[in-house]
This record gives C-alpha cells, structure tokens and sequence, in this order.
C-alpha cells in the first residue's frame, strides 16, 4: 500500500510521486472498485454545529483517535485536522513530473498509468476547505495533469453488513463529516473516483494518443515475453526428444 500526507494549508510542501508500472489490461475480477454491497446511497441532510458542539465535538474525537491525527480548534471558530483518501480510478491518469511544471504549464513530458490499487493520501485540511479543493490538492499532489472535473469524492460508511457510498457535492466540507463521524474509517471513509460517465468520453484527443502509444508498447512487450517463453518451451522439448532417440 501506498501512502502520502499533504496540506492544504501549506504553499510549499516535500513533492513526492507514486510510481506503478503501466499497465493498460483490465484488472482481474476481484480488483474491481465497486463490490456487489457497495450500494449507492442519497447524500443525507447537513445538521449545523454550534460552536460549543463543534468545541465539545473535537474534544470527543481526540480522546478517541488512535494514529495521532487529532483536530485543533483555532480562536476564530475554523478547526484543522486529518483525512484520509483512498485513491480508486480504474482509467489511466495522465502524470506531468514536478519539473516540467515549474518550465512550461503544457509541457508534454507526461505519462499515463493505472495508480496502484489501495494508495491512500492523509490530508490536512481545515473546516473551510471544500470537496472541490479537496480533490485539487490531492491531484497536486499527485501531479496529475488531468481536469479535475473529471473526479469525484465519495463517502463510504458501514451500516449492516453493507457498504454504502455516496458523491459529495463540490460544495459539502470533508472535515466537517469526519469530525461528526468520528475517527473510526469503519464508520466514515473517504474515496476518490472518476465521475461516472463513459469508458473514455472525458478523456481529450491528445491523452487518448498517449494511451495508445503506451498500449502498443505494452502489446510489444508481451509479445516477447511469449515467444521467450514458447522458445523456452521448445528447447525443452528439443532436448526431450534427443535424449529419447539418441543412439544406445
């Protein structure tokens, strides 16, 4: 597994980068995102916290965390703390490396790659921060050059031996949910998806290239692996067979 911390507080910030290797074969059966108890479940109406609750609230919840990310609630009422994201993109994401930004924002030193299954990104976020910047700072800092309208975050909870999701508008505050779910991602957890649209629509012409080019790569490289292997196998047979008709 995967992981990162960044805030969305700080201008400057150690850059890091998930490296997989490319791959544009489906994903077997049991890797798919969404399990057959993922239900899909309306967004629940918002309740708004006094600031004695919000102050009681935060109190609950660092008595209760376990990994140390705790929340702090400043003078003027906004409180910052943790989440944590889980990546779940089944299409390619297009990656620009932090060099090429800093030269030239339409560089063309990019490359696509399925993001490993599980990476999980810990942000640190304030109450005001929304799912829209939310899902901006986590493509950051990825370096990842795709729209960010192209992603959604959802919330995932357990209620019953199901498991329910739900797409945040851009507009709800992920800080807020966790604080008033508790610490427990059994209760609560937070997953970044593609919007669910068409298997390539939202993807433009020049990425779509891309895609092809690293798939012609990847249909070159399994095809040597399998005449190495066939060749193996033949050689094997070859040496069978002159053991058997060798003259005694």
């Amino acid at each position: 597994m995967s992981s990162g911390y960044s805030s969305l507080e700080e201008e400057e910030s150690e850059e890091f980068f998930f490296t997989a290797r490319t791959s544009f074969f489906r994903r077997p059966p049991g890797k798919t995102r969404a399990a057959p108890q993922d239900v899909q479940k309306e967004g629940e109406p918002h309740v708004y916290l006094s600031k004695e609750e919000v102050k009681e609230k935060i109190q609950s919840y660092n008595s209760s965390v376990t990994d140390k990310l705790k929340m702090t609630l400043n003078a003027n009422g906004i409180y910052t703390g943790f989440i944590k994201v889980q990546m779940e993109l089944c299409r390619p994401i297009t990656v620009q490396s932090s060099q090429s930004q800093e030269r030239c924002a339409h560089s063309n030193n990019e490359t696509a790659f399925y993001l490993p299954d599980g990476c999980v990104n810990t942000l640190h976020i304030s109450s005001t921060n929304t799912v829209r910047e939310v899902i901006e700072a986590l493509l950051k800092k990825f370096f990842v050059a795709d729209n960010p309208a192209k992603f959604a975050l959802y919330k995932r909870c357990h209620k019953e031996d199901q498991v329910y999701t739900c797409k945040l508008s851009d507009r709800e505050h992920p800080l807020y949910l966790r604080l008033v779910a508790g610490p427990r991602t059994e209760m609560l957890s937070f997953v970044l998806r593609e919007h669910e649209t068409g298997e390539w629509e939202a993807f433009t012409i020049p990425e779509l290239q891309n895609f092809l080019r690293i798939l012609d790569k990847e249909e070159n490289e399994q095809l040597q692996i399998l005449k190495k292997r066939y060749a193996a196998y033949r050689e094997k047979l070859e040496e069978a067979l002159g053991g058997v008709w060798k003259p005694g």
